[in-house]
């Protein structure tokens, strides 16, 4: 008989316990989740309030920021404060919330994702139709279905992940609460758990990346028999801020998730998380706005107001 001490807490190990390291960390993921939460708020915030940034791949794009915000937001700060303040503990429930959340909104965003592929397959193989396609209630129907899909996959992992046992250790070899990590210490017959995992990543990052596939086979081709090559640049133009965060996503996710055992090395794990927990999130709002002249103008036109009605502000004074 094996002796089992309920686990109340937990103690994360980290990326470094180099002090001069822990403050390099610190200020750049300070300063990345600052540029990650002004950036995404900025996008959110045009689009509301910018009549002409009112079309379906904008709503998407809004939605897109949100999530963004939401995923960085539920480790990064948990992790800045260990970091500042030494205590590298949490409790038991706030180390599965954390988990529930980072799954729910990492997720969604590759659902999204595959949403906004399709968005563009119909801006371009069928521009005439677009409207009528891609109206405000099929748009939020999309949206609404991403979550929805969402949850019936997370809840019944996520159930299963509450019947974990920790007898040991309760030593979290990562920077934030994640399912691998908590399998590794674990005491329980993860098998189960562990195939699970394998078949959601199948499920969400190769089904939804073989639908993002097809949806620019058929974009490239109908780029590729327009007549005019400013034509095609300019459609490729639209493209490839997507094709990027998508590289981006996919990349590092598929590599983190796909493992054969979550009982192997978590050190370049837990660094390549990184890259969507903080990178991700602090770089697409700048390439989603750089090459997009209407984000641009939106831009400059809400400085322009703000501006003015400072001066009018100062006038009346």
């Amino acid at each position: 008989m094996r002796n089992h001490t309920a686990v109340t807490t937990f103690i994360f190990l980290g990326l470094t316990d180099d002090p001069e390291l822990q403050i390099l960390t610190f200020i750049f993921l300070f300063i990345a989740y600052l540029l990650s939460i002004t950036g995404n708020m900025t996008i959110i915030l045009l689009i509301l309030v910018d009549s002409h940034l009112k079309t379906a791949m904008y709503y998407f794009l809004q939605n897109f920021s949100f999530l963004e915000i939401s995923f960085t937001s539920s480790c990064i700060p948990r992790y800045l404060y260990n970091l500042s303040t030494g205590d590298r503990t949490i409790s038991y429930s706030a180390c599965l919330s954390q988990v529930f959340f980072i799954y729910l909104f990492a997720i969604v965003q590759f659902f999204l994702l595959t949403v906004m592929s399709y968005d563009r397959y119909v801006a371009i193989c069928k521009p005439l139709h677009y409207v009528t396609i891609m109206n405000r209630r099929v748009c939020k129907m999309l949206v609404f279905c991403c979550w929805m899909t969402t949850l019936l996959l997370v809840l019944p992992f996520f159930i299963l992940l509450l019947g974990l046992e920790f007898c040991n250790s309760n030593a979290i070899d990562h920077f934030g609460c994640d399912a691998n990590p908590l399998i590794k210490i674990s005491c329980s017959d993860t098998w189960f758990l562990e195939q699970m995992i394998v078949v959601f990543s199948v499920l969400v990052f190769i089904l939804t990346l073989v639908c993002v596939v097809l949806s620019y086979v058929y974009i490239i081709r109908t780029i590729l028999r327009f007549p005019s090559t400013q034509q095609r640049k300019k459609a490729f133009s639209t493209c490839s801020s997507h094709i990027i965060v998508l590289s981006i996503s996919y990349g590092s996710c598929i590599f983190i998730y796909t493992k054969p055992s979550a009982k192997d090395d978590m050190t370049m794990n837990k660094r390549v998380t990184l890259l969507p927990a903080s990178i991700s999130p602090m770089l697409n709002p700048f390439i989603y706005t750089l090459r997009n002249k209407q984000v641009i103008e939106a831009f400059n036109g809400l400085i322009t107001k703000l501006y003015s009605s400072q001066g009018i502000r100062g006038i009346l004074r």
